[in-house]
């Protein structure tokens, strides 16, 4: 079993990303694609007239300030036009995808956090109209239930909380969780850089392996979004993922060069 998570940052080339799942796919490897849309996000809420806020919390993470507007247009771009994108491009080549959100058949699901602090202008906040969770459990009888009978996932957030509501939760930290409750062998971060950089943004330094048993150090190479992904990498090893890859989504065959040693390599 194999898991991608493919971010939505400027300079992603999703026509070479679907190129690739459909060749694997045929080839009959087993596996999920997760997605991101973070820049359409930007730009669809910017041209509604609510342009985005993102928030750093205490503890040094940046994520987008989700209220329920917000919630709407992200659902709106990740649940429609990005997934369903991803999906037509799939269906051209071959490949019987099916889009779905973490919220469709409790795919997804986790608390809703009831505050969050946050880090202001060198001050401390606490939020409580915000809709952001973490996802802790994952409804892997849905996705094999897809996968046995020749359906390929493509799943996005948001989640849904146990209250029932649609909630934003973390892309890469959902892909962690999703290829740990499959029992995935692999684990695929692409996005718009070659994988985790010594020295951001020079892609010369590219860190190329990294222990296992000292993933957690990788955090002192990790700048703005790439935090989040070190933590859902550190999240997948110590959840049982036997391989965590951070590779770049901007080339042709990312995911077969991924497997074949580019890019960073945790385990």
């Amino acid at each position: 079993m194999l898991v991608v998570k493919v971010g939505g940052s400027e300079g992603i080339d999703l026509d070479a990303v679907c190129r690739d799942v459909a060749q694997l796919v045929k080839e009959g490897q087993r596996m999920v694609l997760v997605h991101g849309g973070s820049h359409r996000t930007n730009v669809v809420a910017e041209a509604l007239g609510h342009p985005p806020e993102f928030v750093t919390s205490v503890s040094g993470f940046t994520s987008r300030r989700t209220d329920r507007e917000t919630l709407r247009i992200f659902e709106m771009v990740y649940c429609g036009e990005v997934n369903k994108g991803i999906v037509e491009r799939l269906q051209a080549e071959g490949v019987n995808a099916v889009g779905l959100s973490g919220i469709d058949g409790r795919l997804l699901e986790g608390p809703r956090k009831a505050a969050i602090k946050i880090v202001q202008n060198g001050r401390r906040r606490v939020l409580r109209d915000d809709y952001t969770g973490t996802v802790q459990q994952v409804n892997t009888g849905l996705l094999n239930l897809l996968l046995d009978n020749g359906y390929f996932p493509v799943v996005t957030p948001p989640a849904i909380s146990t209250e029932s509501e649609a909630i934003n939760v973390d892309g890469d930290r959902a892909a962690a969780m999703i290829a740990s409750s499959l029992g995935a062998e692999c684990l695929i971060i692409l996005s718009n850089v070659p994988g985790l950089l010594r020295e951001f943004p020079d892609e010369s330094t590219l860190i190329r392996r990294i222990d296992p048993a000292r993933a957690e150090e990788a955090m002192a190479h990790a700048q703005g979004r790439m935090r989040i992904k070190v933590l859902g990498a550190v999240e997948a090893i110590q959840q049982g993922v036997g391989q965590v890859i951070f590779a770049d989504a901007r080339i042709e065959s990312p995911i077969r060069r991924a497997l074949a040693g580019e890019g960073t390599v945790i385990g």
